[in-house]
């Protein structure tokens, strides 16, 4: 970004717009609404023409404090004119006699294409009503051009008596610029404000805005690395800078930064990083009002794009022009987080604060140190660590790691002097200090503490040691992951899966994961699994296979850590595996026996097995908040039992026939109060999928859900359950058995605003459809959830039904979502006969919407294809639905004709094109398998034989 001298004449001709008002006068109105009236398109030519032309010097000079200063110098002109030259004729005693100010943000002679005009007019002791009336004057000319203005009206007195009981007034007033008007006013408020409230001490106010502050950071998430940050508000925002320039402006006396370099506060270095950090982020803000064509302070996924665009970035290899910008952003944040210490430091030498936050101001300075045992090199000051003295790093490196080290043990949080000293010595972390021995046990031991190991990595982070004690680490730094599924950026990504895995070793959430909280004391390699967590996203943002490159990366770390050859394995594995169960868990049926094998072939070990689910667990919890459910749970623990079984050897020899039988056999004698008839009626309904895979309990419920449709003469009904453990709800359909029933059911769920996650598809021996629906649970208390399931129950009954009819109902419900043009999803389609023994498996990826589902079913019905089981699951925009499907006599499809059919089929309804085979059809017609057609269909068989 390019500053320079601002030249302001090119933006708005002054004398030609005072001239432009004259004549507007000068022809004369009878009334002052006529007069505003006939000013009102003379001045919106001039303020839209002068921001589109700061607009296009943005784009020019790159520099966001220019474009901010050219916008406040146009809305100074525009104040001036309106109130010297209007307001003088109309109110010419009155108007002579107020001083009109800017506060604020404006106060700064800073402005934002959309931000808010913030006026403080003052009056003399003795006002009237004149001047008022000239003050609101220039107020309707304002609204009236659509700006919005903040503004107040007060004598001098008021305004320093407001300023003592008012933090915020008094930040106002500190920010006050003179603007137009009676000069004396706002140079004798000034003076008094200097005075009677600045010069009583600076404690109360710094203690204030740096409380705001702590509460800004709480209410925005309290972490800079969101991935649709709050550039105005947010930790590392412009709001932080304006809070710094408020306490060295109140505390030094000063009016510029330039002169914190002349007092020792800050280096010259600093002090340029201090003029970079805000002038992206004002560039940054600019633009992004400019954009959006109003006052938006989050930079949300949908304009990042084109403002990484507008600011210059370009796409390369490794990252995208979209997430160079973001981390080129995040990085601007973390400076301006080492100012804020920085400036803590020095205030610290002055005025203490209470242990161990930053935020509160206790009276005069007074140091009270103690040594901490077996540490020479540091002192505890109220809790928090500091070094004994200024040179310790200089003559140990070492210290920089074992100052973290040690505050984890003693559990201190950091002296902002202590960190001061830090940012000022990472250049004394070279590759020399990176392979000693020492320094990696010391980190080695951090990464692995029983207490709070996330917290100090933070704060590794944020100092940016942990970067340069680890360069792969460095590389992730502030890298943000374009999608809507990562919340964070790989780096706060993977410290909150260390802050997981802690949390799980102490035991904590142990209701949330029972099975993990028991395993965990029994993992042996328990440093493995830490540097694994750590490590497994830490090759992203390369061109290869992030999990392949990280392990390669693993096994280069492990031995500096000082990591046994067989825990470096152990950690490459897991890196390079580290999405294996979370997938297979979420897109494959855990019911089919061949996902089990599979999985468990990969695996090989009980050991590792373990590892892999706890760190599978801790890289979901990582993603972002709500991310984590316990369906998610749920489908892990159910892969854990089965490969835990077959890994032990206890996989059953028993023949599935067999187990069949004796399942059958254990209904019926579960149903020994109903009588002989009913008993031998619905125990023989199901063919061996769902007597092998439902469990008993289930089978109970359905046995009497189906005899009281059957005594009710209902061809259709609906039953609901929910979970909340498994953060499910459950809905259970039996109709007709019919071709497109999954789709019919799908296109009302989606209807009714529900996401399916997971579809049973089973046939009863007379011909019905018993098909099992879990759609992601939404409210927490029970009976909302079960009102809620209810309403989506009738959608499903009445589609079924015919009373509505599915199209409409999903084109209202698709009306109503707005389509996201943000994201792209290259569709993608796999077709696979080795994923199962029994079935052909289906893989569909695309950008989620609105019915996708619906569609998706409604296609492999046209093909002629038999549902058996479905897994959806979505991440963020994308999802990945997988069908286990066979033909109409239960055969898989092998036919490559057929396949390439399926895949050009799928791919039209993921891109949305038209699909030429249904072009003209009514809804409701299956449209036919250009294959099937040629071959001849074969009579549809039920899919009991599956």
């Amino acid at each position: 970004m390019a500053r320079h001298e601002i030249e302001f004449s090119g933006l708005l001709d002054v004398a030609q717009l005072r001239r432009d008002c004259e004549a507007v006068l000068e022809r004369g109105a009878d009334k002052i609404l006529e007069m505003r009236a006939a000013l009102l398109p003379v001045f919106r030519k001039a303020s839209n023409e002068s921001r589109d032309r700061a607009r296009e010097l943005l784009a020019e000079d790159g520099s966001g404090l220019n474009c901010a200063e050219r916008i406040s110098y146009v809305q100074d002109q525009l104040i001036t004119i309106i109130f010297e030259t209007v307001t003088a004729k109309l109110y010419p005693t009155a108007a002579a006699q107020v001083s009109v100010t800017a506060v604020g943000g404006y106060g700064r002679g800073t402005l934002a294409p959309g931000s808010d005009i913030d006026l403080l007019f003052l009056l003399p002791a003795k006002n009237t009503d004149e001047m008022r009336k000239a003050i609101e004057f220039l107020l309707y000319v304002l609204w009236d051009l659509g700006f919005k203005v903040g503004h107040a009206t007060r004598t001098v007195d008021e305004c320093i008596a407001l300023s003592k009981q008012d933090m915020t007034i008094r930040t106002a007033v500190l920010e006050m610029r003179f603007i137009c008007g009676r000069k004396l006013l706002s140079e004798e408020l000034q003076h008094r404000f200097d005075s009677e409230i600045v010069g009583h001490g600076a404690e109360d106010f710094i203690a204030a805005k740096l409380g705001e502050r702590d509460q800004r950071h709480q209410k925005a998430g309290d972490t800079r690395y969101l991935v649709e940050p709050n550039v105005k508000e947010g930790k590392g925002g412009l709001r932080d800078i304006q809070t710094l320039f408020w306490i060295t402006k109140y505390h030094y006396r000063v009016r510029d930064t330039a002169q914190l370099v002349k007092l020792g506060v800050l280096s010259r270095r600093e002090w340029r990083l201090f003029q970079k950090a805000e002038d992206f982020l004002w560039a940054v803000r600019c633009q992004m009002h400019f954009v959006t064509g109003k006052a938006e302070e989050r930079l949300s996924f949908d304009i990042q794009r084109e403002i990484a665009a507008n600011l210059g970035y370009h796409n390369r290899p490794n990252l995208s022009a979209v997430e160079r910008f973001m981390k080129h952003y995040f990085l601007v944040t973390k400076d301006v987080g080492d100012l804020t210490r920085i400036l803590c430091a020095a205030l610290e030498e002055e005025q203490a604060k209470p242990a161990p936050g930053l935020t509160g101001v206790i009276g005069r300075f007074r140091r009270r140190v103690r040594r901490l045992p077996g540490s020479s090199e540091f002192v505890e000051d109220r809790g928090r660590i500091a070094l004994a003295d200024p040179e310790v790093f200089k003559r140990d490196p070492v210290s920089i790691i074992r100052l973290f080290h040690v505050a984890d043990l003693h559990g201190l949080e950091y002296h902002p002097d202590a960190l001061q000293a830090i940012t000022r010595s990472l250049h004394l972390i070279d590759d020399r200090l990176r392979e000693d021995a020492e320094a990696n046990r010391l980190f080695l031991s951090v990464l692995t503490s029983r207490l709070e190991p996330a917290l100090t990595l933070r704060r590794m982070n944020e100092s940016g040691v942990l970067g340069r004690f680890i360069p792969e680490f460095g590389k992730i730094v502030a890298m943000m992951q374009f999608s809507m599924y990562h919340h964070y950026t790989v780096d706060e990504h993977l410290i909150r899966a260390v802050e997981a895995l802690s949390d799980i070793d102490k035991g904590r959430f142990a209701e949330e994961h029972p099975l993990a909280n028991k395993l965990m004391p029994s993992i042996e390699e328990r440093e493995a699994l830490y540097v694994a967590v750590l490590l497994h996203d830490i090759a992203k943002g390369r061109q290869e296979d992030h999990s392949i490159a990280g392990a390669r990366v693993a096994r280069k770390l492990g031995p500096r850590f000082g990591l046994k050859p067989k825990q470096v394995e152990l950690v490459a594995w897991l890196i390079d595996q580290h999405l294996l169960m979370s997938m297979v868990a979420q897109t494959r049926d855990l019911h089919d026996r061949k996902t089990v094998t599979d999985f468990a072939d990969k695996v090989q070990s009980l050991d590792r097995l373990k590892a892999l689910l706890v760190l599978t667990i801790c890289d979901i919890r990582a993603v972002g908040p709500g991310v984590w459910n316990g369906w998610k749970g749920q489908l892990l623990r159910t892969l854990y039992y089965e490969t835990e079984l077959l890994l032990s050897g206890g996989f059953s020899e028993v023949s599935r026939k067999e187990r069949a039988k004796a399942a059958e056999e254990a209904l019926a004698n579960a149903l020994g109060s109903w009588s002989q008839k009913d008993r031998k009626t619905y125990s023989k309904l199901h063919y061996q999928p769902y007597l092998l895979s439902v469990a008993l309990e289930d089978q109970l419920r359905h046995a009497q859900f189906i005899r009281d449709a059957d005594k009710g003469g209902q061809a259709l009904a609906t039953m609901v359950r929910t979970d909340s453990f498994r953060a499910i709800t459950e809905i259970t359909v039996l109709a007709p058995d019919h071709p497109r029933l999954l789709s019919i059911i799908a296109g009302a769920c989606a209807a009714a605003g529900s996401n399916i996650a997971d579809a049973q598809i089973y046939t009863t021996t007379d011909g019905r459809a018993l098909d099992t629906i879990l759609i992601n649970r939404e409210f927490p208390d029970d009976e909302d959830e079960l009102r809620r399931a209810k309403t989506v129950c009738r959608m499903i009954e009445d589609v079924l039904s015919g009373k509505k009819r599915l199209p409409e109902v999903i084109a209202t419900r698709a009306k109503a979502k707005k389509k996201n043009k943000t994201f792209t999803v290259h569709p993608s389609v796999t077709i696979s006969n080795t994923l199962s023994n029994k079935f052909t498996v289906i893989e569909v990826e695309g950008l989620d919407r609105t019915g996708l589902l619906a569609d998706i079913t409604v296609v492999l019905a046209d093909l002629s294809l038999d549902i058996h089981s479905a897994r959806i699951t979505t991440f963020g925009e994308k999802v990945i639905d997988t069908f286990y499907v066979t033909d109409l006599v239960g055969s898989k499809i092998t036919n490559e004709n057929r396949q390439g059919t399926i895949v050009q089929r799928l791919k039209t309804v993921l891109t949305e094109q038209e699909d030429e085979l249904r072009r003209g059809m009514p809804s409701g017609i299956i449209a036919p398998d250009p294959v099937a057609v040629r071959a001849g269909n074969p009579p549809r068989k039920s899919r009991a034989d599956a």
